[in-house]
């Protein structure tokens, strides 16, 4: 999966009823089962594990959280993510290292957001627009009900030509003609329907976002610039344009909700932030660091350092929500990160003092991304945090504080610490597997090998990599066999209850996959 461009127009979904105050949905035309769908959604998602260009950033990775879950909360209050889909599917956000401008939703619940999404919208309303939309998709059940129509195709088959779909590069056509190619259905039958779909998506999201605090301003902005894209004949940086294709009407009935919307009493806010520039500071510095971490190459880092140090000492703070100041917070962060990355570290730091000052002190989010930014050019040039000595871990809430922390205190070799509070961690989020991979290597420099072992075992399962976590269950249940005080019997009873419900779960798959062939 060079770049993935699969998106809920391509996609396969399944069948809800009308939600409250809503208009009708499309019907329940889905014959596949929410468990199906998710069986195909754990096959893709393990491999988009494995794929290098998936990249699991913590700091991105809230964002994009405290804009998802709102999300995911207005849908379950509005009706339109129903009970057994809210308990069966995954609802979970892939970051892929892509500079092109799209994102996708696949079978079971798993949506995947480009780097170059994040780098390209202006702000958070834009952000949630997008995501709406595709939430919608699969509220919807859109992947199912296009899978009935494949129903020849079994579930096994249909996983890998959806995986073809994502590994078919840049083209959209190439997706679209992998996942259409060899079916019963008329491409021109399908295409209709896929048409609307997007129309009940774009309903459904659009009051998705309004309902969990985000600015209706965001759809029209995300529209004018893919009718923009369309009018300059889409360059391939945009397939979101090619996979969630505009036409008048499309565009007339958003227009029509964001009129309507703007004459409707206003609703009150997810967030005090949203809206103003607080929110577009923040939103700058994550779009800066997404086009960072999409790795531009040599030239583009030097640019972005050049074009920071022109900007000079920005002025002192007038109004967070000046346009100069949310675009200096951007360059200046763009600048610190892309001068770390070309390993000059003094100008790193000296960039980065640059943009404290326009960080207002009621910022919290964008004053703790800035001061993770320090410490991670700290690790980048190998030295040992100026931090570390006084960090408190156990007061880190966020994914962020908790895991750059984690690697800043490893560097003190501050094990113990580490290992104290991603005991705690990962016990409230079981399947985050890079918190896993940090304890595993704190337990190791601690000599305590077995817990080691089982740490690597867990986050392998947590990528749905369950082979693998296997062999490592059983490498920790072998040493504490031959080595018997390298572990407490908590520890062995933890060890053999996880080996059985692994195995439980490779024989569950096994059957199911000749079954499904």
């Amino acid at each position: 999966m060079a770049s993935a461009h699969f998106s809920l127009a391509q996609a396969p979904a399944a069948v809800p009823g009308t939600s409250a105050g809503s208009l009708p949905s499309l019907g329940e035309t889905s014959e596949l089962s929410a468990a199906a769908e998710r069986r195909i959604g754990d096959r893709i998602a393990a491999s988009i594990y494995r794929d290098p260009d998936y990249i699991d950033d913590p700091v991105l990775d809230d964002y994009l959280q405290s804009v998802w879950l709102p999300l995911v909360a207005a849908a379950r209050t509005r009706g339109e993510l129903h009970a057994e889909l809210d308990e069966r599917f995954a609802w979970q956000v892939f970051l892929i290292r892509d500079r092109s401008i799209n994102a996708f939703a696949l079978p079971g619940g798993y949506f995947g957001v480009h780097l170059g999404l994040i780098g390209a919208v202006g702000s958070v309303d834009e952000m949630a627009a997008v995501l709406g939309h595709e939430l919608s998709h699969v509220t919807q059940r859109h992947i199912s009900r296009m899978l009935t129509q494949q129903s020849r195709q079994t579930p096994w088959m249909i996983a890998a030509m959806i995986l073809g779909a994502l590994a078919a590069g840049k083209s959209g056509d190439m997706a679209s003609a992998a996942i259409v190619g060899g079916q019963a259905v008329a491409a021109q039958n399908q295409l209709n329907f896929s048409r609307d779909m997007e129309r009940e998506a774009d309903r459904v999201g659009f009051g998705v976002m309004t309902d969990a605090g985000f600015e209706s301003r965001g759809v029209s902005a995300m529209f004018e610039k893919l009718q923009q894209a369309s009018r300059l004949n889409d360059n391939g940086s945009f397939p979101y344009l090619r996979s969630h294709p505009l036409n008048t009407e499309r565009i007339a009935e958003a227009q029509a909700r964001v009129q309507l919307a703007s004459l409707e009493a206003a609703k009150p806010s997810r967030d005090k932030e949203i809206g103003t520039g607080k929110a577009l500071v923040l939103h700058a510095i994550m779009a800066a660091r997404a086009r960072i971490l999409a790795a531009p190459g040599v030239d583009a880092l030097r640019s972005m350092v050049a074009q920071a140090q022109r900007r000079g000492t920005p002025a002192p703070l007038q109004s967070p929500a000046s346009a100069d100041n949310v675009r200096d917070a951007g360059t200046l962060y763009a600048g610190a990160y892309a001068a770390a990355q070309l390993r000059d570290f003094p100008g790193a730091k000296s960039l980065l003092e640059k943009l404290r000052p326009l960080i207002a002190a009621d910022m919290p989010q964008a004053a703790s991304t800035v001061d993770l930014l320090a410490v991670e050019i700290d690790l980048i040039a190998g030295v040992v945090p100026s931090t570390a000595a006084s960090v408190d871990i156990a007061k880190a809430t966020s994914r962020a504080e908790v895991l750059t922390q984690a690697r800043s205190l490893m560097a003190a070799h501050r094990a113990q610490d580490v290992s104290n509070r991603l005991q705690t961690w990962v016990a409230a989020h079981p399947k985050d597997a890079m918190a896993w991979q940090l304890l595993a290597v704190a337990y190791g420099n601690q000599n305590q090998n077995v817990r080691a072992i089982r740490a690597d075992a867990e986050s392998r399962a947590a990528q749905l990599d369950y082979p693998a976590a296997l062999d490592r269950f059983k490498a920790a249940q072998g040493l504490m066999r031959s080595n018997p005080g390298s572990a407490d019997y908590v520890e062995g009873s933890i060890l053999d209850t996880r080996t059985r419900q692994t195995e439980s779960l490779i024989k569950e798959q096994a059957l199911q996959d000749k079954l499904d062939r």
